[in-house]
């Protein structure tokens, strides 16, 4: 019952965002279309429901390369690899949101795991990646309250990049994610939802920590 709720609300939020964002869809395309590498849209295999890989969209706000280019899969903060628009529409977030379209055919979900690129993945223990898919990724979730402004996280280290994300970042993500995994409901998915539209209007705020009371906590600052 879960699941067939779980994806009617997938359904009627994702179509509901699609009315509402398309006004606001027209004029970043044309943009991205005259600026930068002209490309519009970033389509990038991840990890997904059952392990499986598929294609995530994205507003394209990186050079088309990057993926072989500097820190790789890991994005650090003033990434000399983002186009000047795409500043913008990372820190607001609204590259993600073409993932609508992922949503309406059904490879994601509004609320769940973060999906990853192989490598990342791969960085899991063999235990996180058996549950972390266990329902379909999604365009929120704890992992996407917690590391929000995960570039900054990143650069306040004095570790290398790379290595703070495979010795803190992917650990902890995955013990949020096996969390969530374990915690399952509508209702959490219902205030993950709130939560994250309440993080859009304070950033800095850790009210999720507060709300659930069993979630690890980080063992990093």
């Amino acid at each position: 019952m879960y699941r067939i709720l779980k994806r009617l609300l997938d359904l009627i939020i994702a179509t509901i965002a699609l009315i509402v964002f398309l006004p606001l869809f027209i004029p970043i395309m044309i943009i991205l279309k005259l600026t930068g590498e002209g490309e519009i849209f970033y389509l990038q295999e991840r990890i997904g429901y059952k392990n499986k890989p598929f294609k995530i969209w994205k507003f394209a706000t990186m050079l088309k390369n990057s993926p072989n280019i500097g820190t790789g899969d890991v994005t650090v903060k003033n990434d000399p690899r983002v186009l000047p628009i795409g500043k913008f529409l990372r820190k607001t977030k609204i590259n993600e949101l073409p993932q609508i379209v992922n949503v309406l055919g059904g490879s994601m979900s509004i609320v769940g795991a973060r999906p990853l690129v192989d490598v990342s993945f791969n960085q899991y223990s063999e235990d996180v990646k058996k549950k972390v898919y266990d329902t379909p990724p999604g365009i929120t979730g704890i992992g996407s309250l917690v590391f929000r402004d995960e570039e900054s996280i990143i650069a306040k280290s004095d570790l290398p990049p790379r290595e703070f994300y495979e010795k803190y970042i992917i650990p902890y993500k995955g013990k949020i994610e096996t969390w969530y995994q374990k915690n399952k409901s509508l209702w959490l998915d219902l205030q993950i939802i709130f939560l994250t539209a309440w993080a859009i209007i304070f950033p800095s705020s850790d009210l999720h920590y507060k709300i659930f009371k069993g979630l690890p906590k980080k063992e990093f600052k």
